[in-house]
This record gives C-alpha cells, sequence and structure tokens, in this order.
C-alpha cells in the first residue's frame, strides 16, 4: 500500500544507490533510444533520460546533452498523492549544495544528482532519514 505519511515516509525511504550514470538529453526525431529510462514532452523537444554511455555513443548535436547524473531511488512505495516528500529530499541535498532532479514513478520516487556528489547524497538523505 502506498504511503502518504512523510514522517514514515522520511524514516522508511531506504536510498538506493544506482550503479548506472545516466544523462538527460533533447532527443532528436525519430525512435528513442532502447535504454530511455523517463521521457517528458516539453515545448522546445523531447527530454529523454537514459544511460549514460548509450548517450555517448549516440550521434547528438553539441549543447542537448547533460550529466553524467547518478540515480537514487527512494524503495518505500511512496503514495503520488504525498505532501512534503519531494521537498525534504531537495532541502537536504540543497543544504549541502548538490542540485537534484526528481522523477516520480507510480512506486517510487528517484532523484537525480550530479554523479560526482553522488556519495554525498547519499550520506545526506541517509542523515535526514535517520533524523
Amino acid at each position: 500500500m502506498a504511503e502518504q505519511n512523510l514522517a514514515v515516509l522520511l524514516r522508511s525511504m531506504n536510498p538506493v544507490l544506482g550503479a548506472t550514470p545516466y544523462g538527460y538529453v533533447v532527443w532528436p526525431d525519430g525512435s528513442l533510444p532502447p535504454v530511455a529510462l523517463a521521457t517528458v514532452a516539453e515545448a522546445e523537444g523531447l527530454t529523454v533520460v537514459a544511460d549514460w554511455a548509450a548517450l555517448m555513443e549516440a550521434e547528438l548535436k553539441p549543447g542537448v546533452i547533460s550529466g553524467p547524473w547518478a540515480r537514487i531511488s527512494m524503495t518505500i512505495h511512496s503514495d503520488l498523492a504525498a505532501v512534503g516528500l519531494t521537498a525534504a529530499l531537495a532541502g537536504a541535498l540543497g543544504a549541502e549544495g548538490i542540485s537534484t532532479n526528481v522523477i516520480a514513478g507510480f512506486h517510487h520516487d528517484h532523484i537525480f544528482v550530479p554523479w560526482d556528489r553522488r556519495l554525498d547524497a547519499m550520506a545526506a538523505l541517509l542523515a535526514l532519514s535517520s533524523a
């Protein structure tokens, strides 16, 4: 069952750091990369979040890719209607000077942080969870 209580969400979020770096890219027309994790349709084009290595292999125009980013997934089944989780995560990471991009799936929240700050981000999230 999905959790809505912020205190329970924070205490039980159990963040897990993924081993794969990701990138954000404005995808050119055509088929998506087979490793696309998420897409967001914007007026300026289709943003794709995908495996960094696959994006590096694609022939993309300069200036359309950002990364690498680390994915940290909260393993608790958070309700999409829960209030405050995203703000709490972003606040804890922001206090450490770590930028955060959030993607919510049906079951879990996933945050993307700069690859070189991933261990700092995990430390901040674990501290938040145990506070």
